[in-house]
């Protein structure tokens, strides 16, 4: 039953106290807070084995894998080639499945099987910034739960399906700031309810979208090849270009965790992209802090002028 250790940290009753027990178990204080909780979670549920992404990711996942091996977890590594290159990543998801025991064969089979449901994932996506039906928020939530899709793509499907009869009855919300978010998912609580309040809605979650495999493929190593958001900030920088101008988006908000080399990136995308970007950063799962909600109201407040 495979899960999105992500998921199932920021999703659990006290995400933070999971950070502690990292800390507690020695863990620095200026290593990331995703994968101090990824490190816990995976204890704390019982997890047995983790396929981690030692190439396309995080920097400190290598460590991360180091001690739960450590404390008796199985790691399974995984490398996202720089520079996308097929041969390398097709041999990276052969040597996968044959860990996993799975014939080639079911693995593309599952993939037919998955793009269905992924399918109507794009639509609820369709229906938040073309329709005005979905918020920000659940746009979120859905797309982002294609990582894993709860573990049982079955229950999850039923549940899409009930969700868009839903929404099928919704009258559309009145416009708002039309707001593009870029980045990580953030890993404050209450990040999307608060933009909500402001009068901004977010059109367009980037990363949660990549997880979603928003382009058609017939094949699944051209799938992870054009899946963003393991690779270069040059590519990701196109689909969000190409995003903006169809989904009329006004100003971007990207957000960086701390003590991640992603923060570097942010000068790049700010060197090619137009619109105006405020850039946040988070460190723990907590709600917005006072100082970053204000600067949050302050640039919905100038967009909307």
């Amino acid at each position: 039953m495979p899960v999105d250790l992500n998921n199932v940290f920021i999703a659990s009753e006290d995400p933070l106290q999971l950070v502690r027990r990292a800390e507690h178990d020695g863990y620095p204080r200026n290593v990331c807070g995703w994968i101090k909780g990824i490190y816990a979670t995976a204890l704390d549920r019982g997890i047995r084995t983790v396929i981690a992404a030692v190439e396309g990711d995080c920097s400190q996942t290598q460590a991360m894998m180091e001690t739960l091996e450590m404390q008796g977890v199985e790691t399974i590594p995984f490398a996202f080639p720089y520079g996308r290159d097929r041969d390398l990543l097709s041999m990276q998801l052969h040597k996968l499945a044959e860990r996993l025991g799975a014939d080639w064969k079911a693995v593309q089979e599952w993939k037919v099987r998955l793009d269905a449901i992924r399918r109507k994932i794009h639509r609820i996506d369709e229906l938040t910034w073309r329709d005005g039906k979905v918020t920000g928020a659940e746009n979120h939530l859905w797309q982002i739960s294609a990582s894993d899709f709860w573990g049982d793509p079955e229950r999850f499907e039923h549940e899409i399906d009930r969700f868009l009869a839903e929404v099928a009855a919704r009258e559309p919300e009145p416009g708002g700031i039309r707001i593009g978010y870029v980045g990580i998912p953030p890993i404050f609580t209450d990040f999307y309810q608060f933009l909500e309040q402001k009068g901004a809605h977010v059109v367009y979650n980037e990363v949660q979208r990549q997880f979603a495999m928003p382009f058609e493929t017939q094949d699944i190593v051209e799938q992870y090849a054009r899946y963003t958001y393991p690779y270069d900030i040059f590519g990701r920088i196109e689909d969000i270009q190409r995003e903006i101008e169809r989904r009329d988006i006004r100003g971007l908000i990207h957000y960086v965790q701390s003590f991640c080399f992603r923060q570097i990136q942010d000068l790049i995308l700010r060197k090619h992209i137009s619109i105006p970007i405020l850039t946040l950063e988070g460190e723990s799962p907590a709600p917005l802090d006072p100082r970053t909600s204000v600067r949050i109201e302050g640039f919905v407040e100038m967009l909307a002028g």
